[in-house]
């Protein structure tokens, strides 16, 4: 009887710790282990181009991910324009870039926007890793650059948020990246650590004006950037800081919403920390959904390392009933296929 509760309390812990992740696939099926993955929790799932074949497929792969999941899952895909879109071909339409759209204005984003996000809804796909909130502030920035809406933070505010009412009326949920910004960099986080210096002053007269535009706006999601602040905190990348994501977008900018990192995997973060560590301290920072988008073995650990982080009590019931609730909300509200 009692290696019986043992084993139930086991599977529990797993299942909460599933809960947390959001995981990428290797193809156009789902194969074995990653429905597995989903029958034992995982309620994200983020798609790429080498999952998209053509429309009928992906429409056929959402709905084996949901039965999978025997329940609602989130099913993302960064789908901004430009050259970040995954799903190429009819019934997507060919986005320009956000630089591009940026200088046609807010009838063309939102024009833009719906069409993106209709064909995205018909094929299952409920969460679309957009907009990009971040300001084009250095023209050295390997990774931004034109997937920003302006140089100019008021613009990529209103076009930011006209974004989100846009696509969120269509029934996607949006989510505006990189929080606190990744615009003024001159690394790509993909590769290395990036390192800003700038005051809180600066932040707030720059780089929060778009997030705080969203979140008036209603975003349903934003996503971390694996960026170290210096005058936040020093020590670790934004992703797992309770000073940027807790005290920062929490607390001073006020958002009750779903928090994302960006991928784990990624040199920025992955290179510095294991990625069960890395979990379980991006979850302590305030995140709700850790994606990690390509290795099932790197899947698997980070389940590992949270599954022992809430067994010891690292990762408190009420931490995870947070984060329970608004993925709940997220896919009751914005995203409910």
């Amino acid at each position: 009887m009692k290696s019986d509760i043992v084993q139930s309390q086991a599977v529990k812990t797993r299942r909460e710790a599933c809960e947390l992740l959001c995981i990428g696939i290797a193809g156009t099926e789902l194969l074995e282990q990653e429905a597995a993955l989903l029958a034992g929790g995982v309620r994200n799932v983020i798609l790429f181009a080498r999952n998209y074949r053509d429309s009928a497929q992906l429409t056929r792969l959402s709905a084996t991910i949901r039965n999978a999941a025997q329940g609602p899952v989130l099913i993302s895909v960064d789908q901004e324009g430009g050259r970040v879109q995954r799903f190429c071909g009819a019934p997507f339409p060919d986005q320009p870039a956000a630089r591009d759209l940026g200088h046609e204005g807010v009838q063309a984003v939102a024009k833009w926007t719906r069409e993106t996000a209709l064909a995205l809804r018909a094929c299952g796909v409920n969460m679309n890793l957009a907009p990009v909130l971040d300001v084009d502030s250095n023209p050295k920035n390997p990774v931004i650059g034109d997937r920003s809406l302006s140089r100019d933070a008021n613009i990529v505010a209103q076009l930011g948020a006209a974004c989100v009412q846009a696509m969120q009326a269509c029934g996607v949920a949006a989510c505006g990246k990189h929080f606190p910004g990744h615009g003024d960099t001159d690394v790509d986080s993909h590769f290395d650590l990036p390192k800003l210096p700038h005051p809180l002053t600066r932040l707030e007269q720059l780089e929060f004006v778009p997030f705080r535009a969203a979140i008036k706006a209603n975003i349903a999601a934003i996503m971390s950037a694996h960026v170290v602040f210096e005058a936040i905190d020093p020590h670790v990348p934004g992703t797992l800081s309770a000073q940027v994501i807790t005290g920062l977008l929490r607390g001073a900018l006020g958002f009750d919403g779903l928090i994302l990192t960006d991928d784990l995997e990624m040199k920025a973060v992955a290179d510095r920390f294991e990625i069960g560590d890395a979990a379980v301290r991006a979850v302590e920072a305030g995140c709700d959904i850790l994606l990690v988008c390509k290795n099932l073995p790197a899947q698997i650990q980070a389940i590992d390392g949270l599954s022992r982080a809430i067994a010891s009590g690292r990762i408190s019931q009420d931490r995870l009933a947070q984060s329970r609730r608004r993925l709940e909300l997220v896919l009751n509200t914005h995203a409910k296929i």
